[in-house]
């Protein structure tokens, strides 16, 4: 395992995540059942998500190195482009997700139950999600599976524990705004670079 590569899958799932509806799925359903078991069902979805992600990604690294290189490019560009345009309605989006997920949980179960119950709502609603594309573009960009799918697990479990533990707080302090831009440039950065790799420039990474 790569530490360089989980830092680079880290980062940028967790700028995407942090504003996104992971954020608020998990505050939601952590309102509804127990948090520790809001968590464990939301990160076993996660889990499962990212290992498809990542092994669609590295389908993708088995194809010539230039083309897989520019499919990722263009994933790293809409990150950017959905994240920048974003921030300027990033509230207004956090309350539409918001009640979608109320609509979506029903309080009452326990144990196993609520645990399925949380990996249900968040692995069909979060599927095909911008961050699950964008780690398959980093396991296509890397070749790297193994440790791009350890950073973009442990960057959503660190976004879904904040939401459990603090979610209410959070969102009251948190510039959501901001950390869309945030996430953006970074997203922007990574689609340079791979736009560079594709041209043919060497980098060091």
């Amino acid at each position: 395992m790569d530490p360089a590569v989980v830092l680079a899958s880290f980062l940028p799932v967790l700028l995407l995540e942090l504003p996104d509806k992971t954020f608020v799925a998990t505050l939601v359903l952590a309102t509804r059942f127990r948090p520790l078991t809001a968590w464990v069902g939301v990160g076993l979805a996660f889990a499962v998500q990212s290992a498809i992600a990542v092994l669609a990604g590295g389908l993708l690294a088995q194809l010539p190195d230039r083309p897989v290189a520019a499919v990722a490019a263009v994933l790293f560009a809409i990150g950017a482009v959905v994240l920048l345009r974003g921030a300027a309605r990033a509230r207004a989006a956090e309350e539409e997700a918001l009640h979608e997920y109320e609509r979506r949980v029903r309080g009452g179960a326990r144990g196993l139950r609520a645990v399925a119950s949380c990996f249900g709502v968040v692995f069909l609603a979060e599927w095909g999600d911008l961050s699950q594309l964008f780690t398959a573009g980093l396991a296509a960009r890397y070749d790297d599976p193994l440790s791009v799918f350890a950073g973009a697990w442990t960057a959503l479990l660190a976004v879904s524990a904040l939401a459990a533990a603090a979610g209410a707080t959070l969102l009251r302090r948190l510039s959501v705004a901001a950390v869309s831009r945030v996430g953006g440039v970074v997203c922007a950065v990574l689609a340079v670079l791979t736009a560079l790799e594709v041209a043919g420039v060497d980098l060091p990474v």
